[in-house]
Parts: structure tokens; sequence; C-alpha cells
């Protein structure tokens, strides 16, 4: 009997804390979601050695009305400025280009983080459910802000 209740809270706990978190998508599968359900796409961009994306992630992204929000409403996609991995997107095979020694930035993550000339991490980049750029923004969003731009563009 201690078992079976142990085992329910048990589940029962995942399954809570599974709500609590943010649901993220890759680029090569975010055609065949906009076909089942479009919706509108967010895109954090952020690189390894950017302390305010770490701090976006720790605070604006952990936040629960975030999270429940962006899960039910975009697909959210994660994307590493300097992947070096070629990623499909819009029927375009977007690659690393090297800036220097041992440096670079994906091309998609450039096009997608650049807003009025200027590359500044960490960036957001909101797509309408056909990928066209609706809105942009650079720099750290506290969860306040996040989720009032989540509610005004969705």
């Amino acid at each position: 009997m201690k078992k079976s209740i142990f085992i329910t809270g048990f589940f029962t706990f995942l399954a809570m804390s599974s709500f609590a978190q943010l649901q993220t998508v890759s680029f090569a599968q975010l055609d065949s979601l906009q076909k089942i359900d479009p919706r509108n796409v967010l895109v954090f961009i952020k690189t390894d050695w950017c302390k305010y994306c770490h701090a976006m992630e720790q605070t604006s992204f952990a936040n629960k009305e975030v999270q429940q929000l962006a899960s039910q409403k975009y697909y959210t996609i994660f994307l590493n400025a300097e992947e070096k991995n070629i990623i499909p997107f819009n029927g375009y095979q977007f690659s690393f280009k090297p800036t220097g020694n041992g440096t670079g930035l994906n091309e998609l993550a450039n096009h997608l983080s650049e807003v009025q000339n200027n590359l500044v991490f960490p960036a957001l980049c909101f797509l309408n459910s056909k990928n066209e750029i609706i809105y942009q923004q650079s720099g750290y969003i506290n969860p306040k802000d996040l989720n009032y731009i989540l509610q005004k563009l969705n």
C-alpha cells in the first residue's frame, strides 16, 4: 500500500513539474508543427559566453507565467548563435560562418538577431506562422516585460 502511494505521488510530482518547464522545439520540427497547429514563433538567440543570455534563461524563461504562455501559444526555439551545424529553416540551409580565429556565427542567428544593423545578445525574434519576422528585441528582458510582450504578440 505504501509503495503504491509513493509511486502515485512520484508520478504526480513529475507531471506537475513538467507543467513548469518551457517546451522548446527545433527549427527542423517547425515546418511540420506549423502545418498541424499554426502559431507564432519565439526565437531566443543566445551565446554560451553571454552573461545576460544566461541570466535571462535563469530568470525570464524560468518564470512560470512566461513558461505557460510561451508553451501554450508559441513554438519556442533556443538558438545558439554560434551553432556550427547546418540549420534547415524555411526552405534554406543556414551554416556557420567564421568571423575570426575560432569564432563565428550561424547565418540564421545573424539574420534573426540583427536589429537596426546591430547584433546584440541576447536577442528575441518573433515570427508569425508564415515565418515572417513580426518583432525583434535585443538585450536582457525581465520576466514581467517578456510576459507583456508574449501577451501582446499573441
